[in-house]
């Protein structure tokens, strides 16, 4: 299978370079855009000005937020102590499923750690998860944001992410509570499944079996752009910046490079890079946490005016472009959900996984996600380029690309811009965190899409090679072409997601309500009965 893919892999590759006359990265980027914009108009088609899914994603947000008495508030407590293991008793002895899941025998990043055999705790879950969604939705999200809404859309993605945590919280206890166990105890899971199980049982078979499909095919075609074609964009544009790579070409073969790379990994037989990846990686977002506490410290007598600016933007946006507060907000709630993915539903195919007697145990775990990853990384990357610009650097809106002395940067380029103004050498750092992040992030999301294309085409090998070829075609067209043409896909495909997850929680929040007040009662009585042997 892994001669027969590689094969494959060559093929596209040869087929692609028919137009090296002309610079194949501009022939990729004609041939791309035009899709690309079409599928971002549709997603994103406006009533009275506003995206219906940008409606969709903060209304169902709120809903949930107000339902289940502000649970990203009220719970955080809680789901802090079910990380640190205080309420591990209740699911000592519990062997519910076998969970050892796998792809073609390579177990991959966060799936492998959430479903490992043994005594797994929810820290290694959640450690292991937030590790695999920061990354460069974090780096070169952030700075796309800001460069083109300007400062006030931090605030927007500080208000995603913490909307975001109870619309995280539903979708991943549904993952739980309806995954799916293979012969080989094998586990499927995601609103794939708690779509057309969920809806079979409230006597709404068609309609969730019709929504369900609809989330499998856009799940692909996220895993196709916001896990694949954005990663291996942004990484080629650190690395074109790094070794000043003018050549038009260069992004189509560093885009040849890591579809190799990325093919090894998830084409099996090789576990020992993908056991190095999910060692560093980790390693790599602490590193660049503590870069970035040292920035914005190093520059303490800043804070107070960055985050006045944050503020007085949000609602009176000036960057070029913008518009509106509608603008700016829409900017931000973009980047916002393309990082933390909440409301997606993505993250569920990764938590079904888990081993648990309490399906709302992980929904609480799943929540602290887009805290960790929107309200403190991304809010401190933001704090770190606006500080960094406080001098003058580039001017806020326009297409997302700014001109910094004369040099036009994009995405991760600019971050790279900011971390270098205060660290030698850190160019260098952040390519290789680009670089691993974007692997590590196309790993993770080739699982998604693998899920949500064996859901649709059946669980064989002939249907695994497909998508596969698929998948690393579209690492070279993101690495290829222009950065505006793949983030509109990307956030097109990722945002499409909504809808048919959307039909799911909306049917089944009442199940969730049912699981959380499971959960709870059982900590009451743990809590009772410790109390009673004291």
């Amino acid at each position: 299978m892994k001669k027969k893919l590689l094969t494959l892999l060559l093929l596209a590759i040869s087929s692609l370079t028919f137009a090296q006359e002309k610079g194949i990265d501009q022939k990729i980027d004609e041939a791309f855009k035009p899709f690309s914009d079409a599928v971002s108009d549709i997603v994103f088609f406006p009533v009275l000005g506003v995206p219906i899914v940008l409606v969709l994603l903060v209304g169902s947000a709120l809903f949930f937020t107000i339902y289940f008495g502000f649970v990203n508030i009220r719970r955080f407590p809680t789901a802090i102590n079910v990380v640190r293991g205080k309420y591990d008793e209740l699911d000592e002895g519990h062997s519910e499923v076998n969970s050892d899941l796998a792809i073609d025998g390579d177990i991959v990043d966060t799936i492998r750690d959430e479903s490992k055999e043994g005594e797994v705790t929810h820290f290694q879950a959640l450690a292991t998860a937030v590790s695999g969604t920061v990354g460069n939705g974090n780096i070169a999200g952030v700075a796309l944001a800001i460069a083109l809404g300007g400062p006030g859309a931090t605030f927007w993605m500080i208000i995603c992410g913490l909307l975001g945590m109870s619309s995280k919280f539903v979708e991943c206890t549904l993952g739980v509570q309806y995954r799916d166990v293979g012969e080989d105890g094998t586990i499927y899971g995601g609103p794939m499944y708690y779509i057309s199980k969920g809806l079979k049982e409230r006597g709404f078979k068609t309609l969730g079996k019709i929504a369900a499909i609809f989330f499998a095919i856009f799940c692909i075609g996220g895993s196709f752009g916001g896990g694949n074609a954005a990663q291996s964009n942004q990484a080629t544009i650190v690395l074109k910046d790094l070794m000043n790579l003018e050549n038009s070409g260069a992004g189509f073969w560093i885009g040849v490079v890591l579809a190799i790379l990325v093919g090894i990994i998830i084409i099996g037989g090789i576990k020992r890079i993908a056991q190095v990846t999910e060692k560093v990686v980790p390693l790599m977002a602490v590193m660049y946490l503590v870069a970035c506490l040292y920035i914005i410290l190093s520059n303490f007598s800043l804070i107070d005016d960055a985050i006045s600016l944050i503020l007085a933007e949000a609602f009176n946006p000036t960057a070029i472009g913008v518009g509106s507060v509608i603008g700016v907000l829409l900017v931000g709630f973009k980047r916002a959900a393309f990082s933390n993915e909440a409301g997606a539903g993505s993250a569920s195919i990764a938590h079904s996984a888990v081993k648990t007697k309490y399906s709302a145990s992980e929904g609480l775990v799943a929540l602290l996600e887009p805290f960790i990853d929107t309200v403190v990384i991304c809010t401190m990357t933001a704090l770190v380029i606006i500080i960094f610009n406080f001098g003058g650097a580039f001017q806020y809106g326009g297409e997302g690309s700014v001109l910094i002395d004369g040099v036009s940067y994009e995405g991760a380029g600019i971050t790279s811009m900011a971390f270098a103004q205060y660290i030698p050498y850190s160019d260098v750092f952040l390519t290789i965190a680009v670089v691993l992040f974007a692997v590590s992030t196309m790993i993770s999301w080739s699982y998604y899409g693998l899920q949500s294309w064996k859901f649709l085409f059946g669980r064989g090998k002939a249907a695994d090679l497909t998508y596969k070829f698929l998948f690393l075609t579209f690492v070279i067209i993101g690495a290829s072409a222009s950065m505006n043409s793949i983030w509109a896909f990307s956030d097109a495909m990722i945002f499409a997601m909504v809808f048919p997850n959307m039909i799911g929680l909306f049917f089944l929040f009442p199940v969730v309500k049912k699981q959380l007040k499971r959960y709870m009662d059982a900590i009451k009585e743990l809590k009772a009965s410790k109390e009673a042997k004291a």
